[in-house]
């Protein structure tokens, strides 16, 4: 299936059904993004392997001054902690640990630094809806406020929403160095078998 972009009246998530398996925000990554494999627990989607040297740089958390510490987004009723996360041992990424809070893969750059900073989230659970579930909704020149633990507010405005095939995903765009700074969000999309199939991802930009 080819990538889309999401346009009015289109919505990826789906009300959940109790007692379901949850594929964690639809994140079941097999694949290294940017040095960094996504855990299969979360997005699937493909890329190369992990290598060693971006293990290791990514192993340790970053919980310095420029660390997010909460993202607010009006257009969807998001107001949410947002957590740092980690490598696992088998060097696949971490998981947000709740449904209703946001997990920052502290590889990816500080709000507001050059880069792109990754924010995951759940879509839903066996109970409900989760943090991420309607992030489908957004659109562009919707706003997105990331907190700073050095209480520095950062603003971002979002460009576009594109829901992607997990085999197709977009590494080099949504993990890839980015000349400005930049945010990307991400949860999970598209038909439910046993796991979702397909990745929604938020590109947005800094606010000027």
């Amino acid at each position: 299936m080819p990538e889309h972009v999401l346009v009015a009246g289109t919505r990826p998530v789906r009300t959940p059904r109790a007692g379901r398996a949850l594929v964690a925000a639809g994140l079941a990554v097999e694949v290294a993004v940017g040095g960094v494999v996504l855990a299969p627990s979360f997005w699937p989607h493909g890329g190369a392997p992990l290598s060693p040297a971006a293990a290791a740089r990514t192993t340790a958390v970053a919980t310095g001054p420029g660390a997010p510490t909460r993202v607010v987004i009006p257009a969807i009723g998001v107001d949410a902690v947002v957590d740092p996360l980690g490598l696992r041992p088998d060097g696949h990424v971490e998981v947000p640990a709740t449904f209703d809070r946001v997990g920052w893969y502290a590889g990816s750059a500080a709000p507001g630094a050059p880069g792109a900073t990754v924010l995951l989230g759940h879509i839903d659970s066996t109970t409900g809806p989760a943090v991420f579930y309607r992030l489908g909704r957004l659109r562009p020149g919707d706003e997105i406020v990331v907190d700073r633990a050095d209480v520095a507010i950062t603003r971002f405005v979002v460009d576009r929403v594109a829901q992607f095939p997990t085999r197709r995903f977009p590494t080099a765009d949504v993990y890839g160095p980015t000349p400005a700074p930049a945010l990307r969000l991400i949860t999970c999309a598209g038909p439910f078998h046993g796991r979702y199939r397909d990745n929604l991802v938020v590109f947005a930009h800094l606010a000027s």
